[in-house]
């Protein structure tokens, strides 16, 4: 599904946003290590990605953009504190994604509705799904 350079750039947008409080915790280290992992990415690779970010590649097609921002809601949300500079991030990355502002929106909102903030897969997909009709 993606290629090796789309890996390391979209792991490397995760640890940007985990680091973006200062604070990089290891819950975010090992959600970032378990999505590593489920694309085949080695936990070497990450530690070097945080240190050395890799280059920003831009996903095509947008279910691989609303796939990565789930990612990062997910992240954001590890340790059931939303920051308001990781809201205002979330909501930059998103944007710069290509993704409808009232989509993001309506996804920091309804977030709330779910245990651990953590929006099913098919309710994600309905919301930007009404958006782009």
């Amino acid at each position: 599904m993606y290629n090796k350079e789309e890996k390391l750039s979209l792991l490397s947008e995760m640890i940007r946003f985990a680091k973006a409080d200062n604070r990089f915790k290891e819950q975010e280290y090992n959600f970032i290590l378990a999505v590593a992992s489920q694309l085949g990415v080695a936990k070497s690779e990450i530690d070097d990605l945080i240190e050395n970010e890799a280059e920003k590649v831009n996903l095509q097609p947008e279910s691989q953009r609303i796939l990565q921002f789930h990612r990062l809601v997910l992240l954001m949300n590890i340790d059931q504190e939303a920051s308001p500079a990781e809201i205002h991030g979330i909501k930059n990355i998103g944007l710069k994604m290509g993704l409808r502002p009232e989509a993001i929106d309506t996804v920091l909102e309804k977030m709330h509705d779910y245990p651990n903030k953590v929006i099913p897969p098919k309710d994600l997909i309905e919301i930007f799904t009404r958006f782009y009709n």
